[in-house]
């Protein structure tokens, strides 16, 4: 079973930044660990559906982003350490939300439900 925890979440000022951190363990029923799926990142905010923010093939050569966050936000990931991060520049209040990481089979994916083992979520809080 793939297992994913993020971290980095926390209380920053509106114009700050945080970098989020997913550590990726364990390996599906094929064998394969989270380094060789794509994965995505998305947030959920009260009351409101999860919605896509990043995503990162394999490899960390091809990059894709919500509008909303673009040119603001950069997703990466170190396959030598399973991790995959989010940094996160220029925050606004309305990026207020639990950030999800997630891990698909499958390369640029922006639906929840395309993706197959998901982390617990962390907590950003941007204030004015």
């Amino acid at each position: 079973q793939v297992q994913l925890v993020e971290s980095g979440g926390g209380l920053v000022q509106a114009g700050g930044s945080l970098r989020l951190s997913c550590a990726g363990s364990g390996r599906a029923a094929s064998g394969r660990t989270s380094s060789s799926y794509a994965m995505g990142w998305f947030l959920q905010a009260p009351g409101k559906e999860r919605e896509f923010v990043a995503a990162i093939n394999w490899s960390g050569g091809t990059t894709y982003y919500a509008d909303s966050v673009k040119g603001r936000f950069t997703i990466s990931r170190d396959n030598a350490k399973s991790t995959v991060y989010l940094q996160m520049n220029s925050l606004k209040p309305e990026d207020t939300a639990v950030y999800f990481c997630a891990a698909t089979y499958w390369d640029n994916k922006r639906v929840p439900g395309q993706y197959q083992w998901w982390g617990q979520g962390t907590q950003v809080t941007v204030s004015s």
